[in-house]
């Protein structure tokens, strides 16, 4: 069965740019590095669900949903580490990348301000790392190709879940719904646009 590798259009409205072809140039290069951070990616996705489960245990919607997406990411994460097993590329652990870090630091601190913005940057990073698999996925080996092309409608399922709990979960407007993801937006395009020295998943293109 043929894996359809288009973007969705959702997805591709959602972000302001998109990812640097130096970038893309690069990753089939550094496959193992990108499967390494891939994994642990996948990890810190089910980390950030089960985080939004200890922080607002009284939001039965947000939690059931988010108990769902910590087990689909831990899925993945097993799938990303299966691949690494049959290529022999070690596990380790590694510390946040440039962009996770730029947006954790984007995000303010006190409710309900908080949790929008969480859920904001939630949306962010699936959206671009569903648009990373469908740029990458056609230069791969046919088993990494055809792993990451259905990767892409659970990715794009994750995002639109993250927009939709922003909007329903927190108490403001969706005037400033849409401001505060315009000023996120802009953070997340810088971060993926400007010369990363560390080779990462989410990371902007080499120097």
């Amino acid at each position: 069965m043929a894996v359809d590798f288009r973007l969705p259009a959702s997805v591709a409205t959602f972000l302001d740019s998109p990812t640097p072809e130096e970038w893309l140039d690069e990753a089939v290069k550094r496959l193992p590095e990108m499967l390494l951070d891939h994994a642990n990616c996948e990890l810190k996705a089910a980390s950030t669900a089960l985080a939004f489960l200890y922080r607002y245990p009284d939001r039965s919607n947000l939690v059931q949903r988010m108990s769902r997406l910590a087990r689909e990411e831990l899925r993945h994460f097993e799938q990303v580490r299966a691949i690494m097993d049959d290529l022999e590329i070690p596990f380790e652990r590694l510390t946040a990348s440039r962009y996770a870090a730029g947006l954790r630091d984007a995000a303010r601190r006190e409710e309900p301000h908080k949790l929008l913005d969480s859920l904001l940057i939630g949306a962010l990073i699936e959206a671009r790392s569903c648009e990373r698999f469908a740029k990458i996925a056609p230069r791969l080996p046919d088993k990494l190709r055809r792993f990451y092309g259905g990767l892409l409608a659970s990715e794009a399922r994750h995002f639109e879940h993250y927009v939709a709990f922003a909007k329903s979960e927190c108490d403001v407007d969706d005037a400033e719904i849409d401001a505060r993801l315009e000023t996120l937006k802009s953070v997340e395009a810088a971060l993926i646009a400007e010369p990363d020295t560390e080779f990462r998943f989410h990371s902007g293109p080499p120097p």
